[in-house]
């Protein structure tokens, strides 16, 4: 009997083996993979940058282009072009479409709604609003006045549809917090549209941001202003990432495992009002690319917001700039990225809504 008993017991173990071995095997297999994904990403993103830097509307030689890159202004007119617009536009695509696409997945794991995006929130509205508020009653006109200023107005837009869209029967929605974010995104640009008709003269150079774009006058000016709000908002989302998973299952859970949620998700929301603020002063309001992002990034390395965090880093510039750059080819005069990036996204959103898989994270 105590033989049978052991024998028994043996063929248990030898079962239950192989799983047990097979599991660190799987995970080491799985998280291979999702570093090639990043990596593949990375190598996309440089092609796209080497894309920006030699595609343009102007017909610049392929030799002109390469000779400018390595022996730096030589007096002519391409060179210029190529230094002092197109590598700039190309590194505030880079930047201002990371931040987005990080500002994007953080609002989708910190509210746990699919449909989440700083643009379609409304976030990015009142941005631009608060700026051309700033603008009409303090003057202010300088860039880094325009991020301040957009910053507050991104925070406060942000506090505004989540106090307003879970007021009522059923909480903070998906469904409730796009139709707040709708209706706030109208009320801001409408009034800010407005406020930039009364005296079209004054308002000229903010009137540019409406459509969002990525051709600026000073795009040195601007990158030199917004890198450093940009790059504390991406530090503090990457060091929120080892929460993020634990607030998906619900803020009772997470505080049960110990993770301190309110302070999280304020940490959450100062890193996308800076990021969001930093973007949106300095190319315009962009909606629907930190809807995308997120939901293409989560089809490969998966619902684990410590992989979706830096991949959305390294994926939204990629769909950003390619939408720059095919903006600049699509018709004779240039099309502002905004509007291609929308022309992507409403689609996108359409079919997210009306999918049942996409209901929750």
């Amino acid at each position: 009997m105590n033989t049978a008993w052991k024998n028994e017991v043996a063929d248990m173990v030898q079962t239950l083996a192989p799983p047990i071995t097979e599991k660190p095997h799987s995970a080491l297999v799985q998280n291979g993979k999702r570093v090639l994904a990043l990596l593949v990403m990375a190598g996309l993103l440089v092609v796209v940058m080497l894309l920006s830097v030699f595609v343009g509307s102007g017909d610049i030689p392929f030799s002109d282009v390469w000779h400018a890159i390595w022996h730096g202004r030589d007096g002519s007119t391409n060179a210029e072009i190529i230094l002092s617009n197109r590598i700039p536009r190309t590194l505030l695509g880079v930047i201002v479409g990371a931040a987005l696409g990080v500002a994007g997945a953080l609002i989708q794991a910190l509210t746990r709604n699919p449909l989440a995006d700083p643009g379609v929130l409304g976030v990015n509205a009142g941005a631009y609003f608060v700026m051309v508020l700033g603008f009409a009653v303090f003057g202010a006109t300088s860039t880094s006045g325009n991020v301040l200023f957009a910053m507050l107005g991104a925070f406060a837009a942000s506090i505004l549809v989540y106090f307003v869209g879970s007021r009522g029967r059923g909480g903070a929605s998906p469904a409730k917090l796009v139709l707040t974010g709708v209706a706030v995104s109208c009320v801001f640009t409408g009034v800010a549209f407005g406020m930039t008709m009364v005296d079209p003269k004054a308002f000229d150079n903010i009137r540019g941001w409406q459509v969002g774009s990525l051709q600026k006058d000073q795009t040195q000016s601007i990158l030199e202003t917004i890198w450093p709000y940009i790059l504390v908002g991406l530090v503090i989302a990457l060091l929120l990432t080892a929460y993020l998973n634990a607030i998906a299952l619900g803020d009772d859970r997470a505080r049960a495992l110990g993770v301190p949620v309110t302070s999280v998700r304020g940490a959450g929301f100062l890193s996308m009002t800076l990021l969001c603020g930093a973007g949106t002063a300095a190319v315009g309001p962009i909606t629907f690319l930190g809807l995308m992002v997120p939901h293409a990034v989560r089809t490969v390395v998966g619902p684990d917001q410590k992989w979706i965090i830096p991949a959305s880093m390294l994926f939204a510039p990629v769909l950003f700039l390619g939408s720059d750059v095919i903006g600049r080819v699509i018709a004779p005069t240039e099309v502002p990225v905004g509007m291609v990036v929308a022309f992507i996204g409403a689609p996108v959103l359409i079919y997210l809504a009306r999918n049942s898989k996409f209901n929750e994270l």
